[in-house]
């Protein structure tokens, strides 16, 4: 790796946790106002430094060290959650990244199926009950939302014939692909909200019967490291929904990156909006609907596509 790159890696990572910060903002002022009240409004102007100021309360309070807890793994997991969470990061599609994968697509796959060692490892290590319970939740949970996006996943690149997010992104700079595949974008949608662990699907927090879930054990600079993960996850979906299904970046007078932005944080506001609207589904439900429903679709729909795409080409 050359020094330029390093460079734009970590200034890259800056600015992911620096919009992680704001964005926990966002959907706290978005929630308050969802709800008919403030949100955060008493930290310097508006309130605008208020994640600094969590951040600061956070990372200076004192690390709990419970004596039950298996050391090691109970302080890797949060760390090993955050460097995940950053490391999909490389794949950002940009004429001015420092470099992009020629095979985003897979690199993005094999890191997001690593994301669930995280909670393993977190909701194990502190040796809780309530901890364990929310991680098994959690991993099953992800591991089966991770079959339907790996299946939406081969609608795009049957369409797009291409493993880099860069290709995907010019190829269909003019017409987006959720045109064409309008209820497999919104199929791809649901299972990023769960796939993140977010309401109504957020049954790996479960507060009312599991009292935190797999993080019941964490606080300080744990807990921080752990939500930070959480909420880079929301952002780096928010993009790969943005490049794969609404990936019109072309457009006269409109920086591409400028557009792109836009329409992550669009994204990233509804999955706010998502949480503020719906209450937590039922266990059995959340595992039925991807089993049940999702699976078939995408999977019927894979075999329509491919049957066409071969007509089409013979």
């Amino acid at each position: 790796m050359t020094l330029s790159s390093l460079l734009c890696s970590v200034l890259t990572y800056v600015c992911i946790l620096l919009g992680v910060a704001f964005f926990t903002l966002l959907e706290r002022k978005g929630l308050g106002y969802f709800q008919i009240r403030k949100g955060p409004n008493k930290v310097g102007i508006g309130g605008l430094p208020q994640p600094l100021a969590d951040a600061a309360k956070l990372f200076t309070k004192e690390l709990a060290k419970p004596t039950v807890a298996n050391q090691s793994p109970y302080f890797l997991a949060p760390v090993l959650s955050l460097i995940l969470a950053l490391l999909l990061w490389e794949t950002y599609p940009s004429e001015n990244s420092g470099g992009y994968f020629l095979w985003g697509v897979l690199f993005f796959l094999c890191v997001s199926s690593l994301n669930v060692y995280g909670t393993l490892l977190a909701g194990w290590a502190s040796n809780s009950k309530y901890a364990l319970l929310g991680a098994i939740r959690a991993v099953a949970q992800t591991i089966s939302y991770e079959v339907s996006l790996a299946l939406i996943l081969l609608f795009v690149l049957f369409m797009c014939k291409s493993f880099s997010f860069m290709e995907i992104k010019t190829l269909y700079g003019y017409v987006w692909l959720s045109f064409l595949l309008g209820p497999i974008s919104l199929i791809w949608f649901v299972s990023c909200v769960a796939e993140t662990n977010r309401a109504p699907f957020d049954f790996a927090e479960g507060e009312s019967e599991l009292v935190s879930g797999f993080n019941v054990e964490y606080s300080a600079g744990g807990f921080a490291l752990i939500f930070m993960a959480e909420y880079g996850n929301i952002l780096v979906m928010s993009l790969f929904t943005s490049v794969l299904f609404f990936g019109g970046a072309n457009m006269m007078f409109v920086d591409a990156d400028l557009l792109m932005s836009i329409k992550v944080l669009f994204f990233a506001f509804v999955f706010v909006w998502v949480r503020a609207t719906l209450p937590r589904f039922r266990y059995d439900l959340l595992m039925g609907l991807t089993w049940k429903s999702f699976l078939p679709v995408s999977l019927g729909g894979l075999v329509f596509l491919s049957g066409v795409l071969f007509m089409v080409s013979g």
